[in-house]
C-alpha cells in the first residue's frame, strides 16, 4: 500500500482522499510548494497532516488562534499523533519544554502563533532542528487586501528567510477572492507552487436571508424548535450580545455568551462550554470561532448583516462541518449598513501603511460592504451570488436557498425608475440612496429642509410609494447598471448609460417580490429548510442504536475531558449504526475509526453494538445497500431513502418515440425528455443540464451585457441548430431566450442514448 494511504487509514480512519487531497500532498512529498483554497470541511488539515508524518523533519503550522491550535493538537493526539504548540497560553518554561521534546524527536508536527517566530529562542530551534515544511494556516491573513489582515502574519516572511535551509512551504485557505489569492503567493513568495481551488461550494448548508424588525422574536423561536441542535448566533455589537444571551436563557435555553468585553477566563470558559455541549447556544461577535473545529454545529444566525461577503461564508462555514445539513441564516435590516459603516471607519489602519494604502483599503472596505447589502437584497439564488462573488461559475439555480424555494411575481416599476433618474439628475448626483429615497418619498425631516430639496420638481413624485419600496427599486437599479454608487463612505448615486434606454422607453425595469400567498405560507416558520440528514437513513432501530452510541461517546468524552466530536463524530456513529459491527476487522471497515482510535475506544463501542443487536444480523438504515451510508458520510446531499436511480438515459428504443418538432425552449425540450424515461429506475435531466453541455461543447453561454446576464448562441451553436428568439413572460415582458430546432432536438437526443 503507498504510504500516504497507510498514513490515512492508520490515523485517521479513512480509506480515500477526498478532491484535491492527494495532489497536494504528492506535490509536497515532492518537495514543492502548494496553495489549497478548499471550502470549510473540504479537509485542509489533512492535506498538510499526511505529508507531515512522511516527511523527515518537524513540520510547522502556523495558526492565528490559540483555540484552533489546542483544538487540531488534540484532535491529532486523539488519533495517535505526537503534536505540541507554542503560544501565549503557556509559560515560558513549557515552551522551552516543548521545544526541547521537539528538538529531540518527540514531535512531528508543532502549531505555532505568528507572533513567536520572532522570539530568539524559537530562532534558534528551527535553525538548528530539521524543519522539512511550513504551513500556513488561514493563508488569508496575510493579504492586506483580504477580509481578515493580521500584520503579525507577516513575520512569517521574516522567519522563513532567518533559516538557514528552506522548507517547503504550502498555505491554506477557505476563502480567497482572485485578488487574495494572488497576494498569498506573492507575499510568501512561493516557488513554482502547484494551486489547488476546489471551489466554494458547501452543498450541505441551507442559506437564507430575512428581512425582519423582529429579530428577537425570530430568534428566540428559532432556537426553541431546535433546542436539541447546536448552533451560532453571530452579533455586531458586544451589547447585541448581551442582549440575546440573556433573552435566550430566560426561555431555558442554555446559551453561552462571548466577545472581546469579558474577561480571559469568562471567554475560555464559554468556549469549553459550547464545544462541549453544555451550553449548545452560542451568541457572540465574529472574535469567536475561527478555530473551533466543532463538528455537529447545525446553524449559524447572523443577527447582524456582516461588513463583507467574505466574512460571512467564512463564519457561515462554521455550521456543518460534519457534511450534514445545516442552516446559515442572515437576519437583516437597514440599520446594519449603518452600524457596519461606524466600524470601517473605527477601524485602526495599519501602521507600516501608506496613507495611499489606506484609503484604497478603506473603498475597499466600503465597496464589500455594497456587495454583502446586495447580497441581502438579491431575489435570485443565494449560492449562486456567493460563488460569482468569489469568481465560480454556478448552476443558476441551487434548489437550496430561501430565494430557490421561494415563488416570486415580477413587477414593472418602470416609471418609478424613470422619476428616480430624474431626481438624481436634478439633485446634480450629490445624495445617496437615503437622502434620494426621502426626496422622492416627500419626507418632511430637518436633513432634507437643510439641503433645500423641497423645491425640485421630483420631491414628493413617488409619494404613493413608502421609502424603503423606493430604496428597493433603487438597489435593483443598482445591480442592473442602471445606477452606480461612488466608493466612498457617501455612496452618492449615479446615473450610468444604460439608464438612457428606460428614459427613452427601450428598457423596462422589473422587481421580483415575494408571491403573497408563498409569504403567508413562510410566516411563523423559522426554518425552510426541509432536506434530509445523514441520521434519517436510519430506521427506527437504527436511531434507538444511533442515540445509544451517542451517549456512551458523551460517557467517555466526560471521563477524558474532551469534546465529544473528537472521540467520533457523528457521521462514525452513523456508519456504526449502518455496518453493526461485530469485531475488530469490521470495526477497522467504519468511516473515521484508525488503529489509534480502536484501540482507545473501539472494545466499548463493539461491546454497546452486540449489547444492543444481541449478536443478531440486522438491517438497521432504509434501502438495499450500506453504501446509502457511504453517501451521506461523504457530504454529499442526501435523497429520502430509496433505492438509487440512474443517471439519466434513454434507450433506442425509448429515444425512437421523441416527438420532434419545429423548435423547442430548454425547459420543454427536458420535459419532452423525462416523458419518455423510466420514471422508477431513472433520474431527470434538466433544462440546465441540457444548457450546461451546451455551453461545454461551446455552442452556447451566457454573458453580462448592460448589467443583465443574457444568454448567446455561437457560430457553431448556430450551425447546430440553436437559434435566438424572443419569449414574452407572463406580465407581458419580451426578452430573448434559445431555441433549439429539429437537428439541435436531434442532436441532444443523440447524446443522452445510454
Amino acid at each position: 500500500m503507498d504510504d500516504k494511504y497507510r498514513i490515512l487509514g492508520k490515523y485517521f480512519g479513512y480509506s480515500d482522499f477526498r478532491e484535491g487531497q492527494e495532489a497536494l500532498i504528492d506535490s509536497m512529498l515532492s518537495g514543492r510548494d502548494v496553495l489549497g483554497i478548499m471550502p470549510t470541511g473540504a479537509g485542509k488539515s489533512i492535506c498538510y497532516q499526511v505529508p507531515a508524518l512522511l516527511l523527515s523533519g518537524i513540520t510547522l503550522v502556523v495558526s492565528p488562534l490559540i483555540s484552533l491550535m489546542k483544538d487540531q493538537v488534540q484532535a491529532l493526539n486523539q488519533a495517535g499523533v505526537h503534536a505540541a504548540y507554542i503560544n501565549s497560553s503557556l509559560s515560558e518554561s513549557q515552551i522551552s519544554k516543548a521545544l526541547r521534546l521537539a528538538a529531540a524527536g518527540q514531535y512531528k508536527i508543532i502549531y505555532v502563533a505568528p507572533e513567536r517566530l520572532e522570539t530568539y529562542e524559537f530562532l534558534q530551534f528551527a535553525r538548528q532542528a530539521e524543519i522539512a515544511m511550513l504551513t500556513v494556516d488561514e493563508a488569508h491573513c496575510i493579504s492586506q487586501w483580504g477580509q481578515d489582515f493580521r500584520p503579525s502574519y507577516l513575520k512569517i516572511v521574516q522567519f522563513i528567510r532567518g533559516l538557514y535551509r528552506r522548507p517547503v512551504i504550502s498555505a491554506f485557505t477557505a476563502t480567497a477572492t482572485e485578488k487574495v489569492k494572488e497576494d498569498i503567493a506573492c507575499v510568501l513568495g512561493l516557488c513554482d507552487p502547484y494551486v489547488l481551488v476546489t471551489g466554494f461550494d458547501r452543498k450541505n448548508l441551507f442559506f437564507a436571508v430575512e428581512t425582519t424588525r423582529q429579530k428577537d422574536g425570530y430568534v428566540m423561536q428559532y432556537v426553541q424548535e431546535h433546542k436539541q441542535e447546536s448552533g451560532i448566533i453571530y452579533c455586531a455589537t458586544r451589547k447585541n450580545v448581551d442582549s440575546v444571551c440573556e433573552k435566550l436563557c430566560a426561555q431555558g435555553i442554555a446559551a453561552a455568551k462571548y466577545h472581546a468585553g469579558l474577561s480571559g477566563d469568562e471567554r475560555r470558559r464559554s468556549q469549553e462550554d459550547f464545544i462541549y455541549d453544555v451550553r449548545p447556544v452560542m451568541v457572540a461577535t465574529n472574535a469567536f470561532g475561527m478555530g473551533i473545529d466543532k463538528s455537529n454545529v447545525r446553524y449559524v444566525i447572523h443577527y447582524n448583516m456582516p461588513q463583507s461577503l467574505e466574512n460571512y461564508y467564512q463564519e457561515a462555514g462554521r455550521a456543518g462541518r460534519d457534511g450534514e445539513r445545516a442552516e446559515c441564516i442572515l437576519l437583516y435590516s437597514a440599520q446594519d449598513v449603518a452600524v457596519n459603516r461606524f466600524l470601517i471607519e473605527s477601524k485602526e489602519p495599519n501602521p507600516d501603511s501608506t496613507w495611499d494604502e489606506i484609503e484604497q483599503i478603506r473603498e475597499r472596505d466600503e465597496e464589500r460592504l455594497r456587495t454583502m447589502n446586495y447580497y441581502c437584497m438579491t431575489t435570485g439564488c443565494l449560492r449562486e451570488y456567493i460563488l460569482r462573488y468569489f469568481g465560480e461559475m454556478g448552476t443558476g439555480r441551487c434548489e437550496n436557498c430561501q430565494n430557490c424555494a421561494r415563488e416570486y411575481e415580477e413587477t414593472d416599476v418602470t416609471q418609478a425608475a424613470m422619476k428616480i433618474i430624474a431626481c438624481i439628475l436634478e439633485s446634480r448626483q450629490r445624495y445617496g440612496i437615503n437622502v434620494t429615497a426621502g426626496i422622492l418619498a416627500g419626507d418632511g425631516r430637518a436633513k432634507l429642509r437643510e439641503y433645500g430639496v423641497f423645491e425640485y420638481a421630483s420631491y414628493g413624485s413617488l409619494k404613493e410609494l413608502r421609502e424603503m419600496e423606493i430604496k428597493e427599486i433603487i438597489n435593483q437599479m443598482l445591480v442592473e447598471g442602471l445606477l452606480a454608487a461612488t466608493k466612498d463612505k457617501y455612496a452618492l448615486l449615479k446615473v450610468q448609460q444604460a439608464a438612457g434606454d428606460v428614459v427613452d422607453g427601450r428598457r423596462r425595469v422589473l422587481l421580483k417580490k415575494v408571491k403573497e400567498d408563498h409569504r403567508k405560507a413562510e410566516t411563523g416558520r423559522a426554518s425552510a429548510s426541509a432536506k434530509m440528514r445523514r441520521s434519517d437513513i436510519l430506521n427506527s432501530k437504527g436511531l434507538e442504536l444511533f442515540e445509544r452510541l451517542r451517549a456512551l461517546r458523551t460517557e467517555i468524552a466526560k471521563e477524558e475531558g474532551l469534546p465529544p466530536y473528537i472521540i467520533f463524530s457523528d457521521k462514525t456513529l452513523v456508519d456504526l449504526c449502518v455496518k453493526a459491527p461485530f469485531d475488530k476487522s469490521e470495526m477497522m471497515q467504519v468511516n473515521g475509526v484508525g488503529e489509534h482510535k480502536y484501540n482507545r475506544y473501539g472494545q466499548r463501542f463493539l461491546a454497546a453494538v452486540l449489547d444492543y443487536t444481541k449478536g443478531a444480523r440486522e438491517k438497521y438504515y432504509f434501502g438495499d445497500a450500506p453504501q446509502a451510508a457511504a453517501q451521506g458520510a461523504s457530504g454529499q446531499e442526501m435523497k429520502a431513502p430509496c433505492k438509487k436511480k440512474a443517471d439519466f438515459s434513454l434507450t433506442k428504443e425509448q429515444a425512437a418515440a421523441f416527438p420532434y418538432a419545429e423548435k423547442y425552449l430548454v425547459a420543454e425540450l427536458a420535459e419532452k425528455l423525462n416523458g419518455l424515461r423510466d420514471a422508477d429506475t431513472t433520474k431527470k435531466i434538466s433544462g440546465a443540464e441540457i444548457f450546461r453541455r451546451m455551453q461545454a461543447l461551446e455552442y452556447a453561454g451566457e454573458a453580462v451585457q448592460d448589467g443583465i446576464r443574457r444568454k448567446y448562441v455561437t457560430e457553431k451553436g448556430r450551425a447546430a441548430g440553436l437559434l435566438i428568439g424572443m419569449r414574452r413572460s407572463k406580465k407581458g415582458t419580451e426578452y430573448e431566450d434559445i431555441y433549439y430546432k429539429e437537428e439541435a432536438q436531434r442532436m441532444v437526443v443523440a447524446m443522452v442514448i445510454a
